[in-house]
């Protein structure tokens, strides 16, 4: 049996941890891999949400060890949280011998590459994305502030080590592994691409008990005549709430029957304060949230979709979870050119309409509903490019790679 040591700095209470990480975890012990699993977790969420996860890791046979998540000093709590990401990891090592230490992103693979370096373990780097420009990018580390621009050189050099150092890379993206291979001159063999799988016995229209969105629209107050804008996910440092508020006011606009409703962790007065500047009318708002295996049935309720994405050299390497989920759901995408590999599949599958550009003439040349959008093919795009089931058995593949006989 292969035993994996998984790292994550993000929370597995974080939404993405629920569809990000555990899903595929979940999948790879049932192909008779053993994890042990370091995660990050925000108190707030891991106050709610322990249980439920410690439920999932409990039934899939997955030893879950989090730590909390410490937020500040900017930096300073990072390195922090490092050493005690670094503390646990060896503990572990010497009690279970791990074959292969799984890093999700840059933080983790500072830790990852040590243990490889000191105990022979395998490493694998699951980048996610070129993780330091992101935050450069993202007004997050602004490189004016000498801090910052060390910081920001560190981990350019970190990441050029990570790529050569590590036994095998997941890159989320084509795009973002042609810029590997190109600007660190990485094997394309050595790199394996795996976008932000959807779990498609969860997101499969037909498992969709009508009653249930029936009580959905009633809450909700959407009646049978209301078309739906749907947006699901976070709000923040990427996704252009601003634009997409412009979107909906025109397409609103045209027609008065459609209402926005958005699903989401962020907070509802954000949005309806941008919304407010756009001089978007509150009623025609609808904000919630809900857990992740709630998502699909709030999906259900979209006529179309949209999510636009603030592109850049970083940004290459992104793919939206969302995407695949609202594809395998049948729902059409309005989205924005030049991030990841987001508007080849879009076209590919003709599974919506991709903007060249966010203005407001642009989405006046929008038209609903969407005349190349073909449901089925769609649905078919999701199976083949974004299934759950594909992502599993490329990391197993990548593990077997790495292990050829279990140890």
């Amino acid at each position: 049996m292969r035993k994996i040591l998984y790292i994550s700095y993000d929370g597995m209470t974080d939404p993405l941890g629920q569809s990000q990480v555990l899903p595929y975890l979940v999948g790879l012990t049932k192909k008779g891999c053993q994890f042990h699993l370091i995660s990050f977790e925000k108190q707030e969420r891991f106050e709610k949400f322990e249980a439920t996860i410690r439920q999932i890791c409990s039934d899939a046979g997955i030893e879950w060890h989090p730590l909390s998540y410490t937020k500040k000093p900017p930096l300073l709590s990072t390195i922090y949280d490092v050493q005690r990401m670094k503390k646990l990891a060896h503990s572990l090592h010497k009690t279970h011998q791990f074959d292969i230490v799984h890093c999700r992103s840059y933080i983790s693979a500072l830790v990852g590459m040590g243990m490889k370096h000191r105990f022979g373990t395998k490493f694998l780097f699951d980048m996610r994305g070129f993780w330091a420009d992101e935050r450069v990018e993202g007004d997050i580390w602004k490189l004016s502030n000498p801090l910052f621009k060390t910081v920001y050189s560190y981990f350019k050099k970190k990441e050029g080590r990570f790529f050569n150092e590590s036994d095998a890379i997941v890159s989320l993206t084509h795009k973002g592994k042609e810029v590997i291979e190109k600007e660190f001159a990485i094997s394309g063999t050595k790199i394996n691409v795996i976008p932000c799988c959807a779990d498609l016995n969860l997101f499969d229209r037909n498992k969709i008990v009508e009653s249930e969105l029936a009580e959905l629209r009633t809450k909700h107050g959407i009646d049978e005549n209301t078309k739906i804008l749907g947006y699901v996910g976070s709000i923040g440092t990427w996704y252009m709430l601003p634009e997409m508020l412009d979107f909906f006011k025109t397409l609103r606009s045209k027609d008065a029957s459609w209402r926005f409703l958005i699903v989401s962790g962020e907070t509802p007065q954000t949005i309806y304060s941008k919304a407010s500047e756009k001089e978007i009318e509150q009623e025609s708002l609808i904000i919630t949230s809900c857990l992740h295996k709630e998502v699909p049935k709030y999906i259900s309720l979209f006529h179309l979709s949209v999510f636009f994405i603030r592109p850049s050299f970083s940004k290459q390497a992104s793919s939206p979870t969302k995407q695949g989920e609202l594809m395998a759901m049948g729902i059409p995408i309005v989205c924005n050119a030049g991030v990841g590999d987001t508007d080849l599949v879009i076209e590919k599958y003709e599974a919506g309409s991709v903007l060249k550009e966010t203005n407001p003439s642009a989405y006046e040349g929008f038209s609903f509903p969407i005349s190349n959008f073909n449901k089925e093919l769609t649905i078919i795009g999701a199976q083949e490019f974004y299934g759950l089931e594909n992502g599993v058995n490329t990391y197993f593949s990548i593990y077997t790679a790495l292990i050829p006989e279990e140890s």
